[in-house]
């Protein structure tokens, strides 16, 4: 296939070995990672070790006290999905929250932020005991030596960067107001300035805790009962989760949606995620069209995407939830025949659609990470909002989620909240495969703008014939039937695609920074401009067995030259 000329230049560069890639959204998140496999670990201790590094260095993004979901190929099987989701605790129910507005604008807002800011934000966590049980089961290394670079992080301090510093800035005024997080965050009333250290000393002291307690130090132990007398204490913004609840938590095993794309095989995660059902029913509608030939960012290849965007999403509305509460019709919406019948709905011209209510925060952290062995872990995992609930556990250093701002606080409706229940999700933690071996593994954060960017970079790959760089740089589109976004660089076809009919609007970026990893000969990993994502690849290994040093004396019948 003839590499295409693209409108746009990469910003990074990839890297390669055969000895493992690492790659996340910050640096020392993959150094973190690549420690473990320099140390002989697979990808599930690198992926775990990356993923509570990035709980001190991304603290805006993710924390042990948040929700997500690692998608697993192990080389000797098995082929899996862990959901880490955070779920609605024991005593909440639909009326917890009261809804300002039936107005899409604001209807997922609550009366006072309720559902938004403070202890009442937050669901029963699952990340601290996702990572623990798939590292207990998959991870080669100990435990305590998986954790031991965030600790380091954590207790010693690192360099805050731009995005940390900006987004920091961004919210001083949440974060001013609670104590404990102005003394981490903001120790002189201001945000931390790029390259300026960051010292977390309370969370250096829980994560040495969990390194002795695993999982329990938060689901029963001494940090989850820190985290329940905030949630008591918390005013009239008290919270609902208990120690029964952290207690009562359990990750879930979830086998992988699998849908066919020219002669390619695509895994995603099921539901309550939306990603492996709708990114199969985009590929099965776009498989009926040209895509290379009607060329990549052009204006015609734009509205195509459009359309089929549209529709997934009105099927998203429709069915989507978590399976334990909802009857999601996967067989359905993945097959085929569903997607034969839906495209003739296919518009040749576009037209708006009214604005649909829906919530879904942009600010979460992805990591891809493969090792020598042919282990795989593309995850994605958040506290949901830009720091969670927006403020910290005293004495832990821990930032909760606020994920029950993802919830309907309308009640009887289909996302409302009810016990027990997970929200869904647009998380896209995504493997390609060709004849049932691995070719990429992707993902970003973005919120519900994840899933179409996986999808484009899909369809980048396979169609469009992009290396992995450009495949994850490549400008992007996004709309759910209304107005449609564009990033600046597809800024030329904007008015072909208004004399569509569709309303256009200009963006800096769409998503987060994807990451990825290609196999073939070796392992490439890329990383794109919109995260300070950064790819650590092992190349070189250990010696060739029996290689020692220089004996003292050369053996029986040979003799070193004089020049040595």
């Amino acid at each position: 296939m003839t590499a295409p000329t693209l409108p746009f230049t990469c910003e990074k560069t990839p890297a390669s070995g055969a000895g493992g890639v690492v790659v996340t959204n910050h640096p020392l998140g993959s150094a973190a990672g690549a420690e473990m496999l320099s140390a002989g670990g697979n990808a599930v201790d690198a992926a775990v070790a990356s993923l509570l590094a990035l709980t001190v260095v991304e603290p805006m993004m993710v924390g042990i006290a948040g929700g997500g979901l690692s998608h697993l190929r192990m080389a000797g099987g098995p082929h899996l999905v862990i959901d880490a989701l955070s779920t609605a605790a024991a005593s909440m129910h639909p009326g917890i929250y009261e809804p300002v507005s039936e107005d899409p604008a604001l209807y997922m807002d609550a009366k006072d932020r309720r559902n938004l800011v403070g202890a009442s934000a937050v669901a029963v966590p699952g990340n601290l005991a996702g990572w623990c049980d798939m590292h207990a089961r998959f991870g080669k290394l100990p435990f305590a030596d998986v954790i031991e670079p965030a600790i380091r992080l954590a207790a010693r301090g690192f360099a805050v960067t731009d995005y940390l510093s900006g987004a920091i800035a961004e919210h001083a005024g949440d974060l001013l107001a609670d104590p404990a997080m102005a003394k981490v965050l903001l120790p002189e009333g201001r945000a931390p300035r790029p390259g300026e250290r960051l010292v977390m000393g309370d969370y250096a002291a829980s994560l040495r805790l969990i390194q002795t307690e695993g999982a329990a130090a938060l689901h029963g132990g001494a940090l989850g009962a820190a985290l329940a007398e905030r949630m008591r204490t918390g005013g009239p913004d008290a919270g609902y989760v208990t120690l029964d609840d952290l207690r009562a938590y359990r990750p879930m095993d979830r086998t992988p949606i699998t849908g066919s794309y020219r002669g390619f095989r695509i895994a995603g995660p099921p539901p309550p995620a939306s990603s492996g059902v709708h990114v199969t029913q985009m590929l099965n509608l776009l498989e009926g069209y040209d895509l290379r030939g009607i060329g990549f960012g052009s204006t015609d290849s734009l509205h195509l995407l459009a359309e089929v965007m549209r529709l997934a999403f009105a099927d998203r509305r429709a069915h989507s939830g978590d399976p334990a509460f909802v009857d999601v019709p996967v067989e359905r919406l993945t097959s085929k025949a569903y997607a034969e019948a839906a495209r003739p709905q296919i518009r040749p011209f576009g037209a708006p659609g009214p604005a649909q209510p829906g919530h879904e925060s942009r600010d979460t952290t992805h990591i891809t990470v493969a090792d020598r062995d042919g282990n795989i872990v593309t995850a994605t995992h958040t506290i949901n909002g830009l720091f969670g609930a927006r403020f910290i556990v005293p004495g832990t250093g821990i930032i909760p989620n606020n994920y029950m701002s993802n919830f309907d606080p309308h009640a009887g409706r289909a996302l409302s909240v009810v016990p027990g229940k997970r929200v869904p999700t647009s998380m896209a933690p995504m493997l390609v495969l060709k004849d049932e071996k691995p070719v990429y593994a992707l993902g970003l954060p973005g919120g519900l703008r994840i899933f179409p960017s996986a999808l484009q970079a899909i369809v980048n790959l396979i169609d469009h014939g992009m290396t992995l760089q450009q495949a994850v740089e490549a400008p992007r589109i996004w709309t759910q039937g209304q107005e449609v976004e564009l990033e600046d660089g597809l800024a030329a076809q904007k008015p072909g695609l208004e004399a569509l009919g569709h309303q256009v609007k200009l963006v800096p970026h769409i998503g987060g920074g994807m990451n990825a990893i290609s196999f073939g000969k070796t392992m490439t990993g890329a990383a794109c401009w919109r995260a300070d994502g950064t790819v650590l690849a092992l190349g070189g290994g250990l010696a060739r067995p029996g290689v020692r040093f220089w004996p003292d004396k050369a053996p029986e019948g040979e003799e070193e030259s004089a020049a040595g």
